[in-house]
């Protein structure tokens, strides 16, 4: 299937590994010109070197809005204007409802809701005046069904899918998209981290999924792939589960 994405100029957050590292390998295969964002810059040359030669990073810290402001216009100095932003931000730390501090929930706000508004913001103007855009944000489960302990995240990526959600009303006829993944267990650093290794967290997901497993990294950025496509040109302001089965919700 052609998803009609070839040499359309994509940026990718967080994709110095995990599920962004997926995304930006699936973009690069349907041949967009992919540009990968993270924060340390020697992650990043060595993620851009092993999914395609011209891979090209831009190392940016989501915590630093005016470094984000910048981003998508040396983006289109190298490949061209953002045509295709996938928000992958945060991962802010764990607590219930009262027990982070007044900053870290300012700091959770910034890099969940704030990051991806600047982002947006700049890369804008530009989809809308062309008269095609993708915008995917990469969010979590959470936003269906809050995961206990999780409280930052839980409120600040429901906060996100209300901005979203809203802009997506607002620019559906100019030819521009806005969908978010809710993500589910997937075999990355970060769960292998959280759960001891990957091995318990296979264990676990064993447990807790239908699917009986961990997603591939791949498989997210298949789906991805597919939102930022031609094929996907009437699929905007929806939340899109992808965990094997895991929410329970309707």
């Amino acid at each position: 299937m052609d998803l009609g994405i070839e040499g359309r100029t994509a940026l990718v957050m967080a994709a110095s590994r995990g599920v962004g590292k997926g995304i930006a390998g699936a973009l690069a295969r349907e041949g967009a010109r992919v540009a990968i964002s993270s924060r340390s810059e020697e992650a990043l040359e060595a993620a851009a070197e092993e999914i395609a030669a011209d891979v090209r990073p831009f190392p940016a810290d989501t915590g630093d809005l005016e470094r984000l402001r910048r981003l998508p216009g040396e983006v289109a100095e190298a490949l061209g204007p953002v045509e295709i932003l996938v928000a992958n931000t945060g991962g802010p730390p764990g607590g219930g409802a009262v027990d982070n501090s007044p900053e870290d929930w300012e700091e959770a706000f910034r890099s969940l809701v704030l990051a991806p508004r600047v982002l947006i913001e700049e890369v804008l103007p530009g989809m809308r005046e062309r008269g095609w855009g993708r915008i995917v944000n990469v969010s979590s489960s959470s936003i269906r069904e809050p995961i206990p302990g999780l409280a930052l995240s839980n409120a600040n990526r429901m906060a996100a899918v209300g901005l979203l959600k809203t802009l997506s009303d607002e620019i559906a006829g100019d030819g521009v998209t806005v969908n978010t993944v809710a993500t589910g267990m997937f075999a990355t650093d970060r769960l292998a981290d959280r759960h001891g290794s990957l091995e318990q967290a296979e264990e676990a997901a064993k447990e807790r999924i239908p699917a009986r497993r961990l997603g591939r990294p791949e498989e997210y950025g298949d789906l991805v792939a597919f939102l930022c496509s031609e094929r996907a040109a009437y699929l905007t302001g929806a939340v899109i589960p992808l965990d094997g089965g895991m929410l329970r919700s309707v």
